[in-house]
């Protein structure tokens, strides 16, 4: 029996892979549509707006409100808005981490010596000029922060850098740990998620292609959780990992098949 009130869904790997939708996606958010099930896309993206990452989902065909997206670099705003008073933010990180910022109304620069943080997402234009500035602000006394833990990111045939290999970089570099790491599996994101759901955990299955981001935070946070392996994990990755999923599926195609047989 697969019944729950709430559906979480990764994007990349999970929902689509660039700008293809991944099997059983269409049929999965149509079943759950009609039942009147709460649906949640969560991403640890820090290259995409809120905004952004619904118009890359319409474009695909779905059916996406605003308010059902949750990035990792909205959650850092929105984690410095309220956890820090009056921070001043030095980004390594694409336009999206700086413009979710904005809308928060946190001020930020780029001037080393004046951070009191380091938000450090995703960054396809990191060198290095950026990484000594990074570690100037850090060596400064500015907190350094992660917007995800994520290595890598899957694209059609390839991984490429994420943003956990620029933190991994400016730790080394001024000798600092970062104090906060904010998208999944973090408990700090978990809440804001269930907060969005305004159900518990426990009514609640995460779908995704990590074990160590989304498939952690499922169990971080109450959730039941299912992993795709139409993604970064492959079912040998998963033999070898102690974070074991609920429930696991070749593509979203097995979910269909389990939830309408229900």
């Amino acid at each position: 029996m697969i019944d729950f009130e709430g559906y979480f869904f990764d994007l990349d790997g999970t929902v689509l892979l660039e700008e293809q939708l991944l099997p059983g996606v269409l049929e999965t958010l149509e079943v759950l549509r009609q039942a009147d099930k709460k649906i949640l896309f969560l991403t640890n993206t820090t290259t995409r707006t809120r905004r952004e990452c619904q118009t890359r989902l319409q474009k695909l065909g779905l059916e996406v409100h605003l308010e059902e997206i949750i990035t990792a670099a909205f959650t850092s705003a929105l984690y410095l808005r309220e956890s820090h008073q009056e921070p001043v933010v030095f980004v390594v990180g694409e336009l999206a981490l700086v413009h979710e910022l904005e809308e928060q109304e946190l001020q930020h620069t780029t001037d080393p010596l004046a951070a009191t943080h380091v938000l450090v997402g995703m960054d396809m234009s990191f060198h290095y000029d950026k990484l000594h500035q990074a570690m100037k602000a850090v060596r400064n006394g500015a907190a350094l922060i992660a917007a995800n833990p994520d290595p890598n990111c899957p694209v059609v045939g390839d991984l490429i850098p994420d943003t956990w290999s620029m933190v991994k970089a400016i730790e080394t570099a001024s000798c600092v740990t970062a104090t906060a790491v904010i998208g999944k599996p973090s408990k700090y994101y978990g809440t804001k998620v269930l907060e969005r759901s305004g159900l518990p955990g426990e009514r609640c299955l995460m779908v995704g292609d990590r074990l160590e981001t989304d498939i952690l935070f499922g169990a971080n946070n109450g959730l039941r959780t299912a992993l795709v392996l139409t993604g970064v994990t492959s079912e040998h990755d998963m033999k070898q990992s102690p974070i074991k999923p609920d429930y696991v599926w070749t593509s979203l195609n097995d979910f269909v098949l389990m939830y309408q047989a229900n």
